[in-house]
């Protein structure tokens, strides 16, 4: 039983989560609802409530080929990440892994230094290598700045694997093969899932990285960016709250996949 002291704190720790809490979620909500009706003279008129500005959005070519080519690179980014995140976890657990450290700190690194020194020093990269700036870069960009994410929850995983089931595959005649492909990769599934969503979240938002690899090429972001620097439309507020949407919204299925993995630790 609480004294009144501790339920008093308990309020005011609640009042204080929910104060930040609208803080931070505030400018959300503002810009849905101006995104569907009229501001005049610093009225909100209700009765213009519509959802023009969404179709004018959509008949908008230029935002059309930007969520394309966000879509294109998000996937792209996440299935080559995804990919590197499982050989590069079964490496560093091998036995005879050499280098490992190093390896590490090169996967990590992009994705702990400012995003603005990693966009630089991708953008340097390629043109020492000749790689014109495109989709292509940016797809490199991304992949290498969400493999960190994707890499450290498939070797989590893979570390808690019990060494028993293994063995009892190789025990029972099943191939090195056999093992990673009835054994290891159902057992990794759930974790390859999860980093490849969170990594499709951070993919999804990535503005810095991109300004920097995207040449004559708009992602999502970059065109939102673009259209705020001319002035506010309408069109922005709805812009801003289908990008909003869509981060939430992976958000939740990251965390619905890491509460669901909490829950079956096997």
């Amino acid at each position: 039983m609480l004294n009144r002291s501790e339920r008093i704190a308990d309020f005011l720790a609640g009042l204080l989560t929910a104060l930040v809490l609208l803080v931070l979620y505030a400018p959300v909500f503002i810009s849905a609802i101006f995104s569907v009706v009229q501001v005049n003279d610093g009225r909100i008129m209700w009765e213009t409530f519509s959802l023009q500005n969404y179709v004018s959005m959509w008949s908008n070519p230029s935002v059309i080929d930007a969520l394309r080519n966000t879509a294109i690179v998000a996937v792209s980014a996440v299935a080559i990440a995804s990919l590197l995140a499982v050989l590069l976890a079964l490496y560093a657990e091998w036995p005879g892994a050499i280098f490992r450290r190093g390896i590490e700190i090169a996967i990590y690194l992009p994705f702990l230094l400012p995003p603005i020194v990693t966009g630089l020093s991708l953008l340097v990269s390629s043109a020492q290598l000749g790689i014109s700036r495109g989709l292509a870069t940016i797809i490199i960009g991304h992949t290498v700045f969400v493999l960190a994410v994707a890499y450290r929850l498939v070797l989590t995983r893979l570390q808690s694997m019990p060494r028993a089931l293994v063995e009892a595959s190789y025990d029972l005649g099943a191939s090195r093969l056999q093992t990673f492909r009835f054994i290891t990769l159902p057992y990794l599934a759930s974790a390859i899932v999860t980093g490849a969503v969170l990594a499709l979240t951070l993919s999804f938002d990535e503005t810095l990285i991109s300004v920097f690899l995207a040449g004559d090429r708009m992602t999502l972001p970059l065109r939102l960016w673009a259209m705020m620097r001319v002035g506010f439309s309408p069109e922005i507020n709805a812009l801003v709250t289908l990008v909003l949407l869509v981060s939430l919204v992976l958000a939740a299925l990251v965390a619905a996949r890491l509460r669901i993995g909490n829950s079956n630790p096997e």
